[in-house]
């Protein structure tokens, strides 16, 4: 696992409280262990955690371990990126993408 101290790891007892009361955007990287593209995308997600710290908030939330979440948000497919800002999801990405187009994501709202 992560030994990023920028990047969090969330699960449906406390999304609530760090993602939708966060006092900055957040980003949650909605993946499951077993997903290829996760993998892929894993590592991209990490270093911006550390690049957007204190600017955005950066999460993880495993799909398996934490299904309703993923539901109450509509995640179909995976990895699922979506940003969060005052408390109301505003955008997300589906898929495996460049690293710029994540950084286009989060420059929107940093």
């Amino acid at each position: 696992m992560s030994k990023n101290e920028h990047l969090y790891h969330v699960s449906d007892a406390d999304f609530e409280q760090a993602i939708l009361k966060s006092d900055v955007p957040a980003l949650v990287d909605f993946w499951a262990p077993w997903c290829g593209p996760c993998r892929t995308v894993g590592p991209v997600v990490e270093e911006l955690a550390t690049e957007y710290a204190g600017k955005v908030k950066i999460a993880k939330l495993n799909v398996d371990e934490n299904k309703d979440t993923a539901a109450k948000y509509g995640v179909r497919g995976i990895p699922t990126l979506m940003l969060f800002n005052n408390g109301q999801p505003v955008d997300q990405i589906v898929g495996a993408v460049p690293k710029s187009r994540i950084k286009e994501l989060l420059d929107k709202v940093s």
